[in-house]
């Protein structure tokens, strides 16, 4: 009898543990991925052969392996989001290395505004998710000493996850950088995280349940104003609620710890966040173990500032490493 019970009891955890599946969501900004043409509507040029950057087809073969080879050291995660990819042109050059071929990704992409031409994508895999709508959310910005301001669009995709069934809502997303200040430019980024929240707010009003995956490179941190106050997004851990949302990577910042590294300092600029639904802990589909992806074969241990991304270039100079930006990662866990 105490036989059958420790049989029965195995059984049933065996059972528990493959009723769960685990599908990882990671955001990277990989850096300046172009590709060798001259775009004449952008000012791509000096990421071409002739150009400033004298950027060749070695150089552009040898970016998307190390790439690749990211992306399989994370375990080839269900969705990549991307940021400083040109066109998708190069998200299905990177899907298509030898590392990443068995995956058998899938593009969402739409060109942006940006005056160098560099976009955010989404690498998907096609099992995991089914594509209902693509959307590319413009942002509009007032002229700035009489010129326009561009930068990059927010992509939205709405699919199925088919592990489960339940809709999902992702949000891919670059905002404009701390180029003139920190303050200077933190009103643009203001601007953009009320754009992203109409849309977030316009989901919960037709569902507050809904499952929202926010992912990008802000220029911000978490405590920031755009992130903390305009967008809303409390620190993973409080107690979810519906209609709220929750950013896995407060708890990094202020810790020596993040994917940027800024002459010695770590700033926790790319983030992923989350919506009350996925939040909880004890929810059928949640959130799970944010990390940031950081193996010493992606630092340079630099002599004044200590360990930093190995990037591709530094100005002009070619150092030929995987990008200035660490990837992070969470899991979400479906019952």
């Amino acid at each position: 009898m105490r036989f059958l019970a420790v049989a029965l009891f195995c059984l049933f955890s065996f059972s528990a543990l493959r009723a769960q599946q685990s599908i990882r969501a990671a955001f990277y900004n990989v850096e300046n991925l172009f590709d060798l043409e001259d775009d004449p509507i952008t000012l791509d040029e000096d990421f071409t052969p002739a150009g400033k950057q004298q950027w060749t087809e070695e150089r552009y073969q040898k970016k998307l392996g190390q790439l690749a080879r990211v992306l399989d050291a994370m375990g080839g995660p269900a969705f990549v989001g991307l940021a400083e990819v040109e066109n998708r042109k190069v998200l299905e050059a990177l899907a298509e290395e030898a590392l990443l071929r068995e995956s058998k990704y899938e593009v969402a992409h739409f060109d942006s505004p940006d005056l160098r031409g560099i976009d955010v994508g989404l690498l998907y895999h096609k099992k995991a998710f089914k594509v209902l709508e693509q959307d590319a959310i413009r942002i509009s910005f007032p002229p700035e000493d009489g010129e326009p301001y561009t930068s990059r669009d927010i992509l939205y995709v709405k699919g199925k996850l088919k592990a489960s069934g339940e809709l999902l809502h992702i949000f891919v997303n670059h905002w404009p950088s701390r180029r003139g200040g920190v303050e200077a430019s933190e009103p643009r980024r203001l601007l953009v995280a009320g754009a992203l929240k109409a849309r977030v707010n316009q989901i919960f009003a037709a569902d507050s349940l809904a499952n929202i995956l926010i992912m990008g490179d802000f220029n911000d941190e978490p405590a920031n104003k755009s992130v903390r106050e305009v967008l809303g997004a409390l620190p993973l851990g409080a107690q979810a609620e519906a209609r709220a949302l929750y950013n896995c990577f407060a708890e990094y910042q202020g810790k020596k710890l993040g994917s940027y590294n800024y002459r010695g300092n770590w700033n926790m600029l790319d983030q992923i966040i989350v919506s009350g639904a996925l939040a909880g802990k004890k929810q059928e589909l949640r959130v799970n173990a944010p990390a940031i992806f950081s193996p010493e074969w992606l630092l340079y241990k630099d002599e004044r500032f200590g360990p930093t991304p190995n990037r591709t270039y530094g100005g002009p100079n070619y150092y030929g490493g995987f990008s200035d930006h660490l990837p992070v990662f969470v899991d979400l866990i479906v019952k």
